[in-house]
């Protein structure tokens, strides 16, 4: 019987009609050749199973494009990268935590459909269709990516030598995943890295196939063409997210398995066989990405050729590549009388700044500040001690004085000077009065203070101390030099060095970076060297110098700091953050959109991720159990089957591994979508253990009979299918009712709100023809009330004013709105309010809701500014609830997005930073801030980094 099993055609191999020849009698192998594996080259499956695959591939599209215009708002993390697509159009350097690949495909689509990037999509819920924007085509590439996957899975299986049946299967899981679809239907990266990863295990999983099958197919055509697929696939993974260092660390740990094989293999593998082996994988497995990854981007330095608001995150160096950045050559002597620009070394290098405002409180002398943009307001004069002689020896009075002595007096080391703000007539000074923000006992006030003609005070003297290991040149270590000496300011009086840190002002300064005087203040944070230098005696022909320029490996390098810097800065809370120990489990999702009673919220198929998790769960237990078997004697592994079920489970079962268990040693902000890469190899592994258990146990009613394999699979497929049916609403953001929304939701952890929706889908009807608003005008009767509505109490006061880092709300089927704390209130039309009863709920990081004694036991340890939702209800004179109108109440908005791009200082208030806009392009040049212009005028457009994000990182 197996003889006659064995030798049916090998047409019929992976069909749905024909099982698998079964493979009692295996050869044995006396090189590195794997037992029990046939040749699965997915390039040569019979034409039955490429017709499977199309018609998955049909029913993926058919899933992902259904309704793709809607929303027709900003949703989410839309607001980033879309963002980020309209500064690739016009072409305005940016700063992300993600590599460029992916975004700058997203702006091709929407540069092919016409998109001129004037559409900024800075707030969640911004309509798309009054100003014309072709989301639909940008969001078409996630969508495309989600639609290839399906195919990516299948063949994938394949290749491990899955029946059809089962492919198809694993492949239907996909298809019919919530949360992969959700992320598939908007302008997100997630989508383009999960096909990313796919792709590199189809790939690999090819290459292991034909390396795993011997010598003879060693280097042939399809061995290196799979091989050069891997790096390719490697390196396409790596440039749309970091992530994808693990997908490299799995197919590394894989490749170092195989060469340990290969070189165990004394027959036929000599060691110059085995350095072609090694030098093969080299070139593909770490070349190839690499030089893909960088040319990517190459690119993005070539799109991002004018200032943006990413410019403050980067050095001078960096930023004298831009357009418009560049400086002139300047004198490199720094003399008494010189007009310089001071800069900060170690926050992206902020100008020494000051303005004609005061501080509100301490000395309530002028304010010194950093600032990130080029302005006549950094001016400063550098003046000595002392007045200088003339050639009679009499005292030359006047700021001036410097520049017509018979030759320039050279700042030194250890020099004496003052710093005269010519703008507003006034000198750096510093005296024992706390900063405004930072009220530290080691740390003083800096302010400026004097006035035309006032000759100053002894608290205006600093001393130079040039930091000879940071300087560049003998003689940049001696004297103070353009751009080659770095240097502290020592304050004489006090002792204390002139010192900034990513600690903002408030509003009073413009949220500038605050400026002190440190008496211990770590070097870093101290160290300054002077920019712009002019002085009258210092002519054409003075020696020169400028920026060096870094080149593209210098900025390729500096870029690749700055985005671990600042993706190790995103720390802070947020309210729809969670932990990896919640993901496998779906504990939680993300709350996307929300409006007019609908709702996008990202959440998997549970039956999809529990049967994964399962399947990773079984495959440990396996492997406990194996291990301990083997160290007992027992030889499980002379079976072949056995050895084939440990490595190609394991291989499935370590991809998920090392894109899941490295998010713990993570302290940054968490998001469900961070386990989707995970996800795809625990789909795969559970399809294996699927096709082990019911085609390829050596049990011959089950290998026999693919009916066995088949009806399992059609039951799983349906079951998924039934509860992706029931949870599309909320990956759509379909029509939902309330009860339906109930039925469905079995744990409180999943947040999503049911009283979001209406009673009944008549309902929506009525709501899209405008009769909603008629019900609630005849509904309710006018109150003639001129009472005005009494404050609400302090601590809703308290919450109310409290800037936080999203002022976004969630919308509230019961006439209210929950949302975040600092969304604009509203007032409903025709109605006289009677009060604003306001209810704040505090959660964690897994969505439980906490108590009061909970938050008590907090208070002080965490944040709450964005971990806490109010829900709203409007109540008017009667005692009546005041229905929301049709379309929400006025300045609704949505969901919050989560900061995994420029991050957040957590001392600085983001709203001014979330709503600022950019200026045109002329403006950029230089940002003028003469006479308290830049101060005074908050309601104007300004650039992100004025709002905090081009100095918000912490070092």
């Amino acid at each position: 019987m197996a003889k006659a099993a064995a030798m049916k055609p090998p047409a019929s191999k992976g069909s749905f009609n024909a099982p698998q020849p079964v493979k009692n009698q295996i050869k044995k192998h006396d090189d590195y050749t794997s037992d029990g594996v046939e040749d699965n080259d997915v390039f040569l499956l019979p034409i039955s199973d490429y017709q499977v695959m199309a018609v998955l591939t049909v029913l993926g599209a058919i899933v992902r494009l259904f309704r793709i215009y809607q929303p027709t708002s900003v949703v989410f993390d839309e607001v980033h990268f879309g963002g980020f697509a309209s500064k690739y159009i016009k072409g305005r350097f940016f700063m992300d935590v993600h590599p460029p690949l992916a975004k700058m495909l997203i702006a091709l689509f929407g540069w092919l459909a016409g998109f001129n990037g004037d559409f900024d999509f800075k707030d969640i819920g911004k309509d798309y269709l009054e100003p014309g924007v072709p989301y639909v085509a940008m969001r078409l590439f996630p969508a495309v990516c989600g639609i290839l996957l399906v195919p990516a899975m299948f063949l994938t299986l394949k290749a491990v030598g899955c029946r059809t049946a089962t492919a198809a299967l694993g492949a239907s899981l996909i298809i019919f995943e919530n949360g992969l679809l959700t992320q598939a239907r908007l302008i997100l990266l997630d989508s383009p890295l999960v096909l990313a990863t796919g792709f590199t295990a189809l790939a690999f999983s090819s290459f292991t196939n034909q390396h795993e099958l011997g010598p003879d197919k060693a280097f042939s055509a399809s061995w290196w063409f799979w091989l050069v697929m891997t790096g390719l696939g490697l390196g396409i993974t790596v440039s749309i997210k970091w992530v994808g260092f693990f997908t490299i660390a799995w197919v590394g740990l894989l490749t170092l398995v195989q060469l340990w094989v290969l070189l165990g293999d004394t027959k036929t593998v000599t060691i110059r066989i085995f350095a072609k082996h090694f030098m093969a994988r080299t070139f593909c497995l770490i070349i190839i990405p690499t030089t893909f990854y960088m040319a990517m981007f190459a690119i993005h330095f070539l799109c991002l050729v004018n200032p943006g608001d990413g410019d403050g995150f980067m050095s001078s160096e960096f930023q004298a590549t831009l357009n418009n950045k560049g400086m002139r050559d300047v004198p490199v002597d720094v003399a008494f009388g010189s007009r310089v620009t001071i800069r900060h070394v170690n926050t992206q290098g902020g100008y020494l700044h000051s303005h004609p405002l005061m501080y509100p409180g301490g000395s309530q002398q002028q304010q010194i500040t950093l600032y990130p943009h080029k302005d006549d307001n950094n001016i400063w004069l550098l003046e000595n001690q002392t007045q200088p002689l003339d050639h009679s020896g009499v005292e030359i009075n006047g700021t001036e004085a410097w520049d017509n002595l018979p030759e320039p007096v050279y700042i030194k080391n250890g020099d004496v000077i003052r710093l005269y703000h010519q703008p507003t007539d006034r000198r750096l000074h510093s005296h024992d009065v706390r900063p405004p923000v930072t009220e530290a006992d080691w740390q003083n006030e800096v302010s400026a203070y004097g006035y035309e003609g006032f000759p100053g005070d002894a608290n205006d003297l600093f001393r130079i101390e040039i930091i000879k290991k940071q300087s560049i040149g003998s003689l940049g270590k001696e004297r103070l030099r353009t751009i080659q000496t770095k240097f502290k300011l020592v304050h004489i009086m006090t002792g204390c060095v002139l010192f900034s840190h990513k600690v903002k002002l408030p509003e009073w300064a413009s949220e500038q970076q605050e400026v002190t005087c440190a008496k211990g203040g770590t070097l870093p944070n101290s160290v300054w060297y002077v920019e712009y230098n002019e002085h009258p005696q210092l002519g054409d022909n003075a020696e020169k110098v400028n920026y060096v320029h870094p080149g593209f490996l210098g900025k390729f390098w500096e870029l690749q700091k700055v985005m671990w810097r600042t993706n190790a800065g995103l720390v802070e809370s947020h309210a729809w953050d969670s932990r990896p120990d919640s993901w496998p489990i779906l504990r939680r999702g993300i709350n996307f959109w929300g409006k007019n009673h609908r709702q996008i919220y990202l959440i998997g198929n549970p039956v999809v991720w529990w049967s994964s998790s399962l399947a990773v769960i079984v495959y440990v237990l396996f492997k406990g159990i194996a291990v301990l078997r083997w160290q007992r004697s027992c030889n499980d592994y002379a079976n072949p089957t056995f050895k084939r079920f440990d490595y190609e489970i394991g291989s499935s079962v370590l991809g998920w591994a090392l894109h899941y268990f490295p998010f713990y040693l993570m302290q940054r902000q968490l998001f469900l979508h961070h386990y989707f890469p995970a996800l795809f190899f625990a789909v795969m592994a559970f399809s294996q253990i699927y096709d082990f258990a019911t085609a390829r146990l050596p049990v011959r009613s089950v290998r026999e009979n693919p009916i066995i394999n088949k009806s399992g699979a059609v039951a799983i497929l349906a079951l998924s299918a039934i509860v992706f049916a029931l949870l599309s609403p909320l990956s759509y953001g379909n029509a939902w009712t309330k009860a339906e929304c109930n039925r469905v939701k079995l744990f409180e952890t999943w947040d999503w709100d049911c009283n979001n929706f209406l009673e009944s889908y008549d309902a929506y009807d009525k709501l899209g023809q405008g009769a909603a608003a008629k019900v609630a005008q005849t509904s309710q009767p006018v109150v003639k009330s001129n009472a005005a509505p009494p404050p609400p109490p302090p601590a809703q006061q308290q919450q109310q004013q409290q800037p936080v880092g999203e002022n976004k709300n969630l919308p509230n089927g019961d006439g209210g709105a929950a949302g975040i704390s600092g969304a604009p209130k509203f007032e409903p039309q025709g109605q006289k309010v009677l009060a604003r009863e306001e209810r704040i709920e505090y959660r964690d990081q897994d969505g439980n809701l906490l108590n009061e004694e909970q938050v008590k036991e907090l208070e002080g340890k965490v944040e709450f500014r964005t971990k806490y939702e109010t829900r709203t209800r409007v109540v008017d004179a009667a005692g009546n609830n005041v229905p929301m109108p049709d379309g929400g109440w006025a300045g609704q908005a949505v969901a919050p997005p989560h900061p995994d791009v420029e991050g957040a200082e957590s001392k600085t208030d983001r709203k001014e930073a979330v709503q600022a806009e950019e200026p045109d392009q002329a403006q950029e040049k230089v940002v003028k801030s003469r006479d308290g212009e830049k101060e005074a005028q908050k309601d104007k457009p300004k650039p992100a980094s004025e709002g905090n994000e081009a100095t918000a990182q912490k070092v």
